[in-house]
């Protein structure tokens, strides 16, 4: 017998080249990060989640020694980020920083998605989550949300809300369905430049996050007519909740969480985790959380993957309720 193919070598031969096959994935994760990482963000430069990833991203220089690099891919409803995120190598050095957007809203706002938000990505932790701003040009007579349901029920059509994300959509459209009225959405690649239009005057309202609309408002550019919150926001405590301004019921809230593609090795995804939630919950990204409003909200890579099942049934509701249909 041949001693390579002895009973009693075989079991040895077998295990070294397990070992040998291993040694790739063991050695990749050994050390991690060992190079620059990128932060892939479906919204533009000054987006809430722009920001966020910005504020992370510190934190994660800090602990890892290793730069991260923004790279923002906003438009197409955040299709060309997650799709750019969906492609890139599942090693760990790509990291998706999202929303609700491309993760619970838009599976049930269009009829066929350029990607999976379940079998295309693996979730690391969940970020954050905050509520809206009702915002209007300064130059609309309105000066509180009963004046703006009257004046939209009073020129049907004429007035626009602009929307940036599918949160934003949907809160604008809910407004819609429970107030009665006729308001025309304008769709925009992201919340900043809807924002700029509606300084500018192209729109008349927008339901945006509080770290884009807030700013403007206490810059005297916009008119803050109610947050999207059940309780009134701390950082504008003047301003009414819509439900308390005369829409009872009316409740729009969003949040932030990491993926990586599929595929990317468990230990890499815990190691990423640990970084990105001691990041969260550092000093570097402390400012982005007092003010903007935002709870610090993390989880492990299993929670986030529950609770995005959870929140995916909640706005496939939310959106069925507000009559939008499927694109």
């Amino acid at each position: 017998m041949n001693r390579l193919t002895s009973p009693r070598i075989r079991p040895l031969a077998l295990a070294l080249l397990s070992a040998a096959l291993l040694a790739p994935t063991l050695g990749s994760t050994q050390g991690f990060p060992e190079k620059p990482i990128t932060f892939i963000v479906p919204f533009a430069a000054g987006s809430a989640t722009d920001q966020l990833a910005r504020a992370i991203a510190q934190g994660v220089t800090l602990e890892s020694k290793q730069s991260v690099v923004i790279d923002n891919k906003p438009g197409a409803n955040a299709f060309i980020g997650a799709q750019a995120a969906k492609a890139a190598k599942a090693d760990g050095y790509t990291v998706f920083i999202t929303t609700n957007t491309t993760h619970a809203a838009n599976e049930h706002l269009f009829k066929r998605l350029p990607y999976d938000p379940v079998k295309d990505f693996e979730p690391v932790t969940a970020l954050g989550r905050g509520g809206q701003i009702m915002v209007v040009n300064p130059s609309l007579p309105v000066n509180s949300v009963t004046d703006f349901i009257k004046l939209a029920k009073a020129q049907p059509g004429k007035l626009s809300f602009g929307s940036g994300s599918s949160s934003s959509r949907t809160a604008g459209e809910l407004f819609k369905q429970m107030t009665g009225t006729y308001i025309v959405n304008i769709p925009y690649r992201s919340n900043p430049p809807a924002v700029t239009d509606l300084i500018g005057g192209q729109i008349d309202m927008m339901i945006t996050d509080m770290a884009t609309g807030l700013p403007q408002v206490k810059a005297g550019k916009l008119k803050a007519l109610g947050v999207s919150t059940k309780k009134r926001s701390p950082l504008a405590p003047e301003v009414p909740t819509i439900d308390e301004a005369g829409v009872k019921g009316y409740e729009m809230t969003y949040w932030f969480a990491a993926y990586v593609p599929a595929g990317t090795p468990a230990p890499v995804i815990a190691r990423l985790n640990k970084l990105l939630v001691n990041a969260a919950h550092s000093s570097t990204a402390a400012n982005f959380y007092q003010s903007t409003g935002t709870e610090i909200f993390t989880s492990t890579a299993e929670e986030l993957r529950k609770f995005q099942a959870a929140e995916s049934l909640k706005w496939g509701r939310i959106i069925k309720s507000a009559g939008i249909e499927p694109e």
